[in-house]
């Protein structure tokens, strides 16, 4: 188990990592005696993850009410819930643990309850300044995949549109357990689409234009993990390759937390919010083309200050990575990688087959945050000719 303390750059309390860390939460509460805990889970995995029966035991001696009661891709409905029952119940403390809905969630729930009364959207969607910070937050991500616990935003969906709710000081968890042993349980397609999402953010993050030195290390480290462990930690799992993926998800958030997503990201919600796909299988689906994308960049239509060579190498630096000597090889065996661990590569395989269906996607896939962090500009045309060839 390794314990980071003082860990000033992610502004976290206490970091710990390694199989049974869990046990950690019992000093951590000593320390932090609340008097009632808000506990966020999953409906069905805090069960079946093996989270529910470490963690009562562990909380034995203290006062705690559950929220479990909000959907898989969190709106601002179950937010609402969720600061009524912890504002009811006068909470002074959170744990969250199971995958990044659940920690969105409570990290959402818990900076929100801790503002003025006012319209929750526009604190959501930024038109108003978040002013104070929330109580203890502790989270543990029972999924090796979105990096929630390592980001300062949380994603919130209002009618369909995705948002984020971020604050770079009051939004990250003030600690966090990553304990391996809570997804040696995890479902193959859960494994799979999960580990994607890693894998995409941590490629994402390394071609954003907002990528610095720190984040690169984090994002080559988390990419070359993934690479190579998630194969076998869908089909053939063991300890090393469950606790290799969890590192890779907490590096790419890390990540992701300076550099940010980008296009991969930006057309991922709609093909979830109005189709159903699962998160991370949603960003895999484009992550193979908008490689070749990048790679034809030109002075014309560069969005990255540090220049066309600069992009063109961060594409040469993914080859490599991924063993290969073009991003037309790395696009098919990025899809190759898809399918070898269950994922469908084609948008007509997830019920998306019509010209009204790509235009949905094309109308709700241009997040101007996300699309603008893009090293190369994207326009609704190649959009559509990228969706065109993935149909």
């Amino acid at each position: 188990m390794i314990n980071f303390e003082g860990n000033n750059k992610i502004k976290v309390k206490q970091e710990y990592f390694g199989i049974g860390s869990l046990k950690e939460l019992e000093h951590i509460l000593k320390k932090e005696e609340p008097q009632k805990i808000f506990l966020v889970t999953g409906k069905n995995s805090y069960k079946f993850s093996g989270a529910k029966n470490k963690l009562e035991l562990l909380l034995t001696n203290y006062f705690y009410i559950q929220f479990s009661d909000f959907s898989v891709n969190p709106k601002i409905e179950d937010i609402k819930k969720g600061i009524e029952l912890y504002q009811k119940e006068k909470c002074d403390l959170v744990i969250a643990i199971g995958g990044g809905s659940v920690i969105d969630t409570a990290k959402a729930i818990n900076l929100l309850s801790s503002q003025k009364k006012t319209l929750l959207e526009k604190q959501i969607t930024g038109e108003e300044k978040i002013n104070n910070k929330g109580k203890t937050l502790i989270a543990i991500p029972t999924t090796s995949g979105t990096g929630s616990e390592a980001t300062s935003f949380a994603v919130v969906y209002i009618n369909k549109t995705k948002y984020s709710l971020a604050h770079k000081d009051f939004m990250l968890p003030d600690y966090i357990i990553l304990d391996p042993s809570l997804t040696f349980t995890l479902p193959k397609y859960i494994t799979a689409g999960t580990g994607m999402d890693a894998l995409c953010q941590a490629i994402e993050a390394y071609w954003s234009v907002n990528s610095t030195e720190e984040s690169k290390t984090y994002s080559k480290e988390a990419i070359f993990l993934a690479v190579n462990n998630i194969e076998n930690s869908v089909n053939n799992p063991t300890e090393e390759n469950r606790i290799a993926m969890m590192k890779a998800s907490n590096l790419a958030g890390k990540a992701i937390n300076i550099a940010k997503t980008t296009a991969c990201h930006a057309i991922s919600y709609p093909i979830t919010s109005y189709f159903n796909v699962p998160h991370g299988h949603a960003v895999a689906l484009t992550l193979g083309e908008m490689v070749v994308y990048n790679s034809m960049i030109s002075s014309n239509d560069c969005l990255d200050q540090k220049g066309t060579e600069y992009v063109k190498e961060i594409i040469t630096n993914l080859n490599e990575i991924f063993g290969v000597n073009s991003p037309q090889e790395l696009n098919v065996k990025f899809n190759e990688l898809m399918e070898s661990i269950g994922l469908n590569t084609k948008l007509s395989e997830l019920g998306i087959t019509s010209e009204y269906d790509i235009n949905v996607i094309v109308k709700n896939g241009f997040n101007p945050k996300r699309v603008k962090n893009n090293p190369r500009k994207l326009t609704e045309i190649d959009l559509r000719k990228i969706l065109e060839r993935i149909m």
